[in-house]
């Protein structure tokens, strides 16, 4: 393909169309336009200095260039961000499936059923892993997601603390750092002070209007919160819990010990890593907020002969509806991630959840015991899949770095004597056995070698191992083979229109206005699997 067909074929209009808007509004040519319409005081003088296009084959060749030049290390570098495995069925039929990207907010939900559908499922699984009732339709991630928990809270003070101008709002210093900077930019136009500090040491007042802490925190140590929920609601001050949502196949949810929103990443269930984002957020709530909570809600209605269809619930908190009183921005949501997120618990449903979750435990046990082995001491006493190990006399941060740049594998150092590392689904019994390596050479010690036969874990604190059920529904019991979830997509797809079909009958800034091959290395490793 030439080099001018890309804007040809995907931008428009074409000339016979330029020259009939011309003719309707009267003007002889497009620089004639630009003339009458923008003032020559802001109208470039000269060209822009940009070089010459390219054409969609020459591009996709230079790409895959720029994509070869990143080193594809092994990373466990954790901090909120996982190695994940996209199910093949999933990454072709709906990452990379117009009939699944294109597809606009479902305003018109007589044309977005399948869409519906699939965000209900995604709905579902958070609600079922937090122990809520209520979960929104996705947020942008889970920084942001903090904050909208925050700022709830913060309107939803009662009479009597606003009176007393309750403006404060705890944050656990074990949240993600990422986290707690964007509760500080969005805390400051409201005037909510943050008070960071140690959730056992902390000290309610009037003041204080809500809380927030990390579940497993962001040092790996699983807390017990039962307690701390408790003094929290004595104080009149509801608690937010940022959870993993992996974790929560194995641990209390956080509606249980006493939480009353719960917001994270689902960015684990099957989304690659992308440099860190985009990955969908979730927040989840008691009934009570429901109609102060952010993101769109998806519901499900019947009508008189008792059929069910599904629709946006609550639109009144919409802008599209509402405008400036509206909960919450169009924009909030991350739906097709979401509908990825969802559509990866429906594959491997309850059964497979719980095991990936299982197995992340297991690796992580069997390499805490083997590095405790070689002299380091590991911090946490309870965890899932994060390790804080501390450098022993003699071994030096220098020398970690080394052997793990060596092996080509990345580790978060949180400082001169602190090493920070986080398992994931990715993670194969190699990749423990080079981990160990690493600790070992460092230390100047024999590894020894693990293999599968020798993984197992602990049973976790009853006070933190999760006992109620969750993915019971059919959709998660039901499509567990490649050939029956391609189907389901399939079936989902053709409720719904989307540019593969029709144009939509709404405007939309979504990927629809980008061409395949704009889109095409979104899937590459090269880009995805990059911490």
């Amino acid at each position: 393909m030439g080099k001018d067909e890309f804007v040809k074929r995907h931008n428009g209009p074409r000339q016979n169309e330029v020259e009939k808007m011309l003719k309707v509004i009267g003007t002889s040519s497009l620089d004639a336009l630009i003339e009458e319409t923008v003032p020559a005081s802001i109208r470039l003088k000269q060209p822009l200095n940009l070089p010459e296009g390219m054409s969609e084959f020459e591009y996709v060749k230079h790409i895959k260039e720029i994509a070869s030049k990143n080193k594809k290390f092994r990373t466990f570098i954790g901090m909120g961000y996982y190695g994940t495995i996209t199910p093949n069925v999933i990454l072709r039929n709906i990452f990379e499936n117009p009939g699944w990207y294109t597809a606009y907010t479902p305003y018109q939900a007589e044309i977005s059923q399948g869409r519906l559908e699939a965000v209900l499922n995604f709905q579902t699984v958070v609600s079922d892993l937090t122990g809520f009732p209520i979960a929104n339709a996705s947020l942008l991630d889970e920084a942001t997601a903090a904050a909208e928990a925050m700022i709830m809270l913060f309107n939803s003070r009662s009479r009597d603390a606003v009176k007393k101008n309750a403006n404060k709002f705890f944050v656990s210093r074990r949240l993600f750092p990422q986290t707690i900077d964007v509760l500080k930019t969005r805390a400051e136009p409201f005037g909510i002070e943050l008070s960071i500090g140690c959730h056992e040491e902390f000290k309610f007042d009037e003041k204080t209007f809500g809380s927030i802490v990390q579940y497993p925190a962001g040092h790996g140590e699983i807390y017990d919160y039962t307690e701390f929920a408790k003094k929290s609601h004595a104080g009149n001050c509801p608690v937010v819990a940022v959870a993993d949502i992996l974790s929560l196949a194995l641990l209390t949810p956080p509606a249980e010990w006493g939480a009353d929103v719960a917001v994270g990443s689902t960015q684990r269930l099957g989304i690659p890593l992308c440099y860190g984002g985009p990955s969908a957020a979730y927040f989840a709530t008691k009934e009570e907020f429901k109609r102060s909570m952010p993101g769109r809600i998806i519901g499900i209605s019947v009508d008189a002969q008792g059929n069910k269809a599904f629709r946006m619930a609550l639109q009144t908190r919409e802008q599209h509806i509402k405008r400036e009183k509206a909960t919450s921005n169009i924009c909030t949501s991350q739906v097709l991630l979401a509908v990825m997120a969802g559509m990866y618990a429906v594959y491997h449903g309850k059964c497979g959840i719980k095991k990936i979750a299982e197995d992340i435990r297991k690796k992580t046990f069997i390499l805490n015991s083997e590095i405790k082995k070689l002299g380091y001491t590991q911090e946490n006493e309870d965890f899932f899949d994060t390790l804080r190990i501390t450098l022993p006399s003699g071994v030096s941060i220098d020398e970690i770095k080394k052997n793990a740049l060596d092996k080509k594998i990345n580790l978060y150092y949180a400082d001169a004597k602190t090493v920070f590392l986080s398992l994931d689904e990715t993670t194969t019994i190699e990749d423990v056995n080079s981990l160990i390596e690493i600790f070992a050479k460092s230390a100047k010690k024999s590894p020894a070698k693990v293999d599968c036969s020798m993984l197992k874990s602990e049973a976790l604190p009853q006070e933190l191992a999760r006992k109620s059920s969750y993915l019971e529904h059919d959709v998660f019991n039901s499509f567990h083979s490649e050939t029956e979830m391609m189907r389901y997509i399939k079936k989902l797809e053709n409720k719904d229109l989307a540019l593969n079909r029709s144009m939509i009958p709404l405007g939309s800034c979504t990927m629809k206005l980008n061409a395949a091959t704009e889109m095409i290395a979104l899937s590459w490793e090269e880009f995805g699997n990059i911490h």
